[in-house]
């Protein structure tokens, strides 16, 4: 079965990021054991991604590059937010390097790494951690299926065989 819209996909992937020098960097993988599993066509992946596996089979294995403005952007030097110290009274001013969970005015969640700390401020980097990157994806294709009524009702996959609860 060809991977087309509403279709559970269950792949492997290598990530690397390739570097202005072409040098490529590792970043992550998946296993066989736990692969990336997801619905397809619904938005939960970058638009790229899903237009280079698209009609591709279980077995398939394909290589492609993204670059950043099709991945995660590229960086905005402007989305840093200064976070007041007392903020962190009851936990402690983070170290720099720490990952935030922040949430927005409107519920949004996201995350945001500290770069700075001040004993006024909290200095975080609002950018994904992978924006301005371009990114090496080396996939293989492990299962294809249709998705069930539950799960297009729901918007995400319930595991490769559909059955994994939330």
């Amino acid at each position: 079965m060809a991977i087309e819209n509403n279709n559970v996909v269950a792949l492997n992937y290598t990530l690397h990021t390739i570097e202005e020098n072409g040098e490529k960097t590792f970043v992550e993988e998946t296993t066989t054991e736990n692969p990336l599993t997801f619905l397809y066509g619904v938005g939960m992946m970058l638009p790229k991604f899903e237009e280079n596996i698209s009609g591709l089979n279980t077995g398939d294995k394909t290589s492609f590059t993204l670059a950043a403005v099709d991945a995660y952007g590229e960086r905005d030097d402007r989305a840093v937010a200064q976070l007041p110290a007392d903020m962190f009274k009851e936990t402690g001013l983070p170290p720099v390097g720490e990952v935030l969970p922040l949430q927005d005015n409107q519920g949004n969640q996201f995350r945001a790494v500290v770069v700075e700390v001040t004993p006024e401020a909290v200095v975080a980097d609002l950018n994904h951690p992978m924006a301005g990157k371009t990114l090496n994806f080396d996939i293989e294709i492990l299962a294809v299926r249709p998705a069930t009524e539950e799960e297009l009702s729901h918007g995400h996959a319930h595991g490769i065989d559909g059955t994994a609860g939330h």
